[in-house]
Order: structure tokens, then sequence, then C-alpha cells
């Protein structure tokens, strides 16, 4: 089952609304539902989707989620999945604002070691 946009928006803002304030100080952009999907370029097409990520630009800090993602992976899974799935990612990139805010990177390091492992998995050295 593959929920509209207008569907995974709503369920994005009741589970954002379940974090604590406090983890929204200092996210000026908040968090936002982008439509595409956002392959990763390091691996062959359809191999790895990001599905969220935080950002710290010109713009200020935000979360992006990207709907287009969340469709490509889940497309067959229930409602269930779907919501555990976007609290687990709003939840991964809450954590890189709050790692950033505190001058820590150790989830980016985590990131980086999944990457290179699945990377490897497909015997592709970056």
């Amino acid at each position: 089952m593959t929920p509209t946009y207008e569907q995974m928006g709503d369920w994005l803002e009741e589970i954002a609304g379940a974090f604590p304030d406090s983890f929204f100080e200092g996210l000026d952009g908040g968090i936002q539902l982008e439509e595409q999907a956002l392959p990763d370029p390091e691996f062959p097409p359809g191999e790895m989707y990001i599905m969220g990520e935080y950002v710290h630009d010109l713009l200020g800090r935000y979360i992006l989620l990207y709907y287009g993602s969340f469709a490509a992976i889940l497309s067959e899974e229930d409602e269930e999945v779907w919501k555990d799935e976007i609290f687990a990612t709003v939840a991964h990139e809450f954590t890189h604002h709050l790692e950033e805010t505190a001058g820590l990177h150790a989830l980016d390091d985590k990131d980086a070691a999944f990457l290179q492992q699945a990377l490897g998995e497909l015997g592709i050295r970056s």
C-alpha cells in the first residue's frame, strides 16, 4: 500500500508532534516533506535511497524527508510499517541535529560505516 503524498504528510505531522519541543530548538526550517525520491548516487540505481537528511546550509537548519524514497522502498508495506519508518527517520535526523549542535559526530561516523559496509557487500569500493 502506497499512501498519497498528502497522507504521508499528515502522518509526518502527527509523528513529529510527538517529539519534545526541545528537539526543535535551532531547527529554523522545521521538518519538510519533499515529493521526489533521492537515490544514493554512490549505489547502483534502485539499490539505496536516502529517506531523509539533516541539512545545515545558508537557509538554516532543517530536516527533509523524501516521499518518493519511502514509496520506492515501502510500496508493499502496510500503514504501520510506513509510520514506523517515518518515526525512525525523523528520530535519526533529530539525532544528527542534536549531535551537530553539541559538536558531536557519532551518528555521522556510524552512517559512514554502514554505507561502506553496504557498498562492500555489493562489491563497490568508494
